[in-house]
């Protein structure tokens, strides 16, 4: 059970971004355990420049400026090997497109591995073990035959379900989910969803859920901050913001979910599809 007092497992203050020109302004967030915290916006906005700041994966020529505490540890300023010791371990990424975290050559049983032998020394049948829970966690379908096959075999949320795998590997603190359900199709992406929330809740994961679709943050965030120009224009928790959006971009934005006007946009959480249905929906279509 989280607690929204606790000190947050991962804390933004003041965040500046130039990259030729400023494009973050100062942002500050607070990631607690056990809770969803979204951050929308249009593309442009700086809400994934904010989410790669974290990670220290801003091109090298990026300037950054204020804090991110990890624990206390700060990360602005961090050099590479400092940063290699935490990405993976203690925090891990979920990227839109799986294929830019799964390698197309090698197996699935190798990937997940060889994130569990870099970061935690865990080899041959220990891993291999490891591994099969976490396939089963995330509810992929005869976990120890999927081990022995390729990307390109599974289905689109079969591989984002495989990434999220990957990332929860090492059992990191934090979980940052940049557009994770873009690619998919409205039924898959309701099970992934459904697949974070469960995380967050029964792991104590703090999350990032990076996106700019405030259908998806209806569904599972617990609270959300919207970025327009590389500034938090407002942020409420979930019900709040959809119920009484304060901010003119943030009714523009719910204005633009199909078939909703601001006055009613959703405050209750959209009630997802079971995964397990989506999974045996997917692996039939192969």
């Amino acid at each position: 059970m989280s607690d929204s007092t606790a000190a947050p497992a991962l804390s933004i203050r003041d965040l500046t971004i130039e990259i030729g020109r400023p494009l973050v302004h100062g942002i500050s967030l607070d990631l607690r355990a056990g809770r969803i915290h979204g951050l929308a916006g249009e593309s442009g906005s700086g809400k994934t420049l904010t989410s790669l700041a974290v990670l220290g994966l801003l091109p090298r020529q990026a300037r950054t400026g204020g804090s991110i505490t990890l624990a206390g540890e700060e990360l602005v300023g961090l050099r590479r090997r400092g940063f290699n010791r935490i990405r993976g371990k203690r925090i891990a990424m979920i990227f839109q497109d799986p294929s830019a975290s799964l390698h197309p050559q090698l197996p699935v049983g190798r990937q997940l591995t060889d994130h569990m032998r870099v970061h935690l020394g865990l080899r041959g049948d220990a891993a291999k073990k490891r591994a099969i829970e976490l396939l089963e966690i995330v509810q992929v379908p005869n976990p120890d035959a999927a081990l022995k096959r390729y990307p390109h075999q599974f289905s689109g949320g079969q591989r984002q379900r495989i990434a999220i795998a990957c990332a929860l590997a090492c059992d990191p603190e934090v979980l940052l989910a940049d557009e994770p359900t873009t690619a998919l199709d409205v039924t898959v992406q309701a099970g992934i969803l459904k697949l974070l929330r469960d995380l967050a809740t029964e792991r104590d994961l703090a999350v990032l859920l990076v996106t700019h679709d405030l259908g998806v943050m209806s569904a599972i965030a617990d609270e959300v901050a919207v970025m327009k120009d590389g500034r938090i224009v407002e942020r409420a928790d979930r019900e709040t913001l959809f119920r009484d959006p304060q901010h003119e971009y943030t009714r523009t934005l719910l204005a633009a979910l199909p078939g909703s006007k601001v006055e009613d946009a959703p405050h209750e959480p959209v009630e997802p599809v079971a995964p397990t249905v989506i999974v045996e929906k997917e692996d039939a279509d192969e």
